[in-house]
């Protein structure tokens, strides 16, 4: 590698960058326990911590994951709006059976008047 006055500095590797594909590769080789943390950053052109962090992100983010979802899977915003009005339609049908006792005796009432 080169420093910033054009000469060789020897001892340091250019740093590689990898896509989201490639750590995703390096995680399953690592967690598969295909590869050692070692050999998965030997093959992959990177050190040992990138290997170390990108199983402590991916852990991180499945943890954060699990945490922000609920049992049963993620619903789409029409069914949840759906069980919505299918608990109003329910309260609303109590209220007219109330209301509709409530007016049964009313009119019991006014006939023994």
């Amino acid at each position: 590698m080169t420093g910033r006055d054009g000469q060789v500095v020897p001892g340091r590797r250019r740093r590689r960058l990898l896509s989201p594909e490639e750590k995703w590769e390096v995680f399953l080789e690592v967690a598969s326990r295909e590869l050692s943390q070692a050999d998965a950053a030997r093959k992959w052109g990177v050190d040992t911590s990138v290997v170390i962090k990108l199983r402590r992100d991916a852990k991180d983010a499945a943890l954060a994951a699990f945490a922000a979802s609920k049992p049963g899977g993620s619903k789409d915003p029409r069914d949840v709006e759906i069980a919505d009005l299918h608990v109003e339609v329910a309260r609303l049908t109590e209220a007219i059976k109330e209301q509709a006792i409530e007016l049964a005796l009313m009119r019991g009432k006014q006939r023994w008047a």
